[in-house]
């Protein structure tokens, strides 16, 4: 089912004649350890297909290892759960066996094991005997393979896994990073305070330099307390990528100081006469920016994009005679 899925990994595809087993070993599972050449990851990780699938009681696993998100309990779980009740489970979790009888280590697939939680039943799981190493590289694998994860949550992966003693070698299979990639994130996220980072979220889209040029404002101006003021009154259904800019905005206007009221940049949250949210309202010195979210007003969205650029133009024409009247 999942398992051709897990056999590849983020350097190389397997080869098209390759085949895979058909039906699961009954031989007992091994230990083993993942060298640190992707040759021998990749040899590796194939033999996973070789591996039976069991029914596995949730309870009996234990979340463990470094969280490779920012964000596990979030309503992509709900989805995820929803998408299980109907279909299955489809792709495996991976598990090593724990020091207590009858126990299990999850190794990846932690959205899967919340989603099935929530869902009741057994989940499908590989049993793998592996060591720390090992376990490490083949969560960071599996992880990039399904869902890229985004620069900051790469970034704190690294943190963690430094932190954690991991050898440099390790860290980088785990991510398919090189020595320089895995110096590239170290640096920014040595910057930005934790308590930034949580209150934005994983902020997909957002690459090294936005977060670099954030982090450097870190000695200009306090980047915290400006985050919770300004998410304050941002809707709560603001994707992450839109909290980042948005805190961006507002620390890089606080950083120039006192400046013309058409060069500050802000955010306003536009709400109806029952306090409902409308949309954001954002101004700085480059942009005026307008924005619609569908997932909360679908139909006023649709209706805003049958009639934007008439709208925009008779504004604009209006500001002409405007202007040309003196008033």
């Amino acid at each position: 089912m999942g398992a051709p899925l897990m056999a590849r990994n983020i350097f190389n595809q397997p080869p098209k004649d390759e085949k895979e087993s058909a039906a699961p070993s009954s031989a007992p599972v091994k230990s083993t350890k993942l060298p640190g050449s992707v040759g021998g990851l990749r040899d590796s990780l194939r033999e996973i297909t070789a591996n039976s699938i069991r029914d596995i009681e949730p309870d009996r696993i234990d979340m463990d290892g470094l969280r490779d998100r920012l964000i596990l309990e979030d309503s992509s779980i709900e989805d995820l759960a929803e998408s299980i009740r109907k279909h299955g489970q489809q792709v495996p979790i991976m598990v090593r066996p724990s020091d207590q009888p009858d126990r299990y280590r999850i190794i990846y697939g932690r959205r899967r094991l919340a989603a099935i939680r929530r869902v009741g039943g057994t989940v499908k799981a590989i049993v793998r005997t592996l060591d720390d190493d090992a376990s490490l590289i083949a969560q960071g694998q599996e992880n990039n393979l399904r869902l890229d994860p985004s620069f900051i949550e790469k970034s704190l992966f690294i943190k963690e896994m430094q932190e954690e003693g991991y050898k440099p070698s390790v860290i980088q299979d785990a991510l398919g990073l090189t020595r320089q990639g895995v110096s590239n994130h170290r640096v920014v996220i040595e910057q930005l305070p934790d308590e930034l980072v949580r209150l934005i979220g994983p902020a997909h889209g957002v690459g090294r330099r936005q977060w670099g040029d954030l982090a450097t404002l870190s000695e200009k101006v306090p980047l915290v307390d400006i985050a919770r003021e300004t998410l304050a009154v941002l809707p709560d259904t603001t994707p992450s990528s839109d909290k980042f800019q948005a805190v961006f905005v507002a620390c890089s206007s606080k950083a120039r100081g006192p400046a013309n009221p058409s060069a500050r940049g802000h955010t306003t949250v536009v709400k109806d006469k029952s306090g409902s949210p409308v949309g954001t309202f954002s101004v700085d010195s480059k942009s005026i920016a307008i924005k619609i979210i569908r997932k909360d007003n679908p139909e006023f969205g649709q209706w805003l994009e049958e009639r934007a650029e008439t709208t925009l133009r008779q504004l604009f024409e209006q500001w002409q005679n405007e202007r040309g009247s003196g008033t």
